[in-house]
Order: structure tokens, then C-alpha cells, then sequence
């Protein structure tokens, strides 16, 4: 790498890796009136792909139940995307991966997961706007627990 190379960072492809949509009780759970209860995951992961090329999968899992024990639906959405990202600093390339590509990848993951909801029958789930940048600081202070090390703050 030489010393005045500038970052690169730029979106290859976004795509949906993965589409799942459950709904177990159907069609007697569409005669429920009651509100069911919604559980939200997230989950971030990145691999290099070939030099410079990163794939990034984040996965939004979303689980509505009632009476905390009936799955009314269940749907997982992994978006992913293909990002170029050269002349970075080793150290850098997790959080850009995992807050820059996530923020990237987030809007297209909520379209996905509400589009899949309402085309269920269902009224759609929003997700709310995520804070990755705290995410990722929040699982980092918990690896670090982890495994006995102290963060650096």
C-alpha cells in the first residue's frame, strides 16, 4: 500500500441473500383479535471476498407471538451486500463493515421484512432507526467480558 493511497469504499451489489416467512397458525390466527407481541434480532456478519471485496449480511429476524408462546409469524430477511473497500486500516475494517455497510443495508432490510409482513396479512412491522456504531461497541464490551479483557475507553 503506498503511503498517499486514498480509502475506497464503494456499493457493488445489494441483494436479498435470504427470504424466510412462517406462519404456523394460519389461516385460524388471522381470526385473533389480539395484539401480539413483537421480538426484533439483528445480527451483522462480513467476509473478504477476493481482494478489496467484502461481503456484508445483516439479518433481521422478527418473531410475533401470542400469549408469549403462539408464533402468529415468523420472517428473517439476510440482506447482503458486496462492498469494494481498499487502502483502509486493518484496525478500521470491522466497524466500516459493520456499522457503514449495516447503515447501508438497513433500509433495504426494512422494506423487506414489512413488504413480507403485509404480503402475509398482516399489518406491516416498521423497524425502528438502529444505532449500529452502538451495537457494535455494546458486542464488543461483550466479548471483552467475555474473554477477561478490559476495554479501552
Amino acid at each position: 500500500m503506498t503511503e498517499n493511497a486514498q480509502p475506497v469504499f464503494s456499493i457493488e451489489k445489494i441483494y436479498v441473500k435470504d427470504l424466510s416467512l412462517e406462519v404456523p397458525g394460519a389461516p385460524q390466527i388471522y381470526l385473533e383479535r389480539e395484539t401480539p407481541e413483537i421480538n426484533i434480532q439483528l445480527r451483522t456478519e462480513g467476509r473478504g471476498l477476493d481482494e478489496g471485496l467484502f461481503e456484508v449480511v445483516l439479518t433481521v429476524t422478527v418473531t410475533a407471538k401470542l400469549g408469549g408462546d403462539r408464533n402468529v409469524f415468523l420472517v428473517e430477511v439476510a440482506q447482503g451486500g458486496v462492498f469494494q473497500i481498499r487502502n483502509i486500516p486493518e484496525g478500521d475494517l470491522e466497524p466500516v463493515m459493520m456499522i457503514g455497510c449495516a447503515n447501508i443495508l438497513f433500509p433495504y432490510a426494512r422494506e423487506t421484512v414489512s413488504d413480507a409482513i403485509t404480503r402475509a396479512g398482516f399489518q406491516p412491522v416498521l423497524l425502528a432507526p438502529v444505532n449500529f456504531e452502538a451495537l457494535y461497541q455494546a458486542q464488543r464490551e461483550q466479548a471483552g467480558r467475555e474473554s477477561g479483557e478490559v476495554p479501552i475507553q
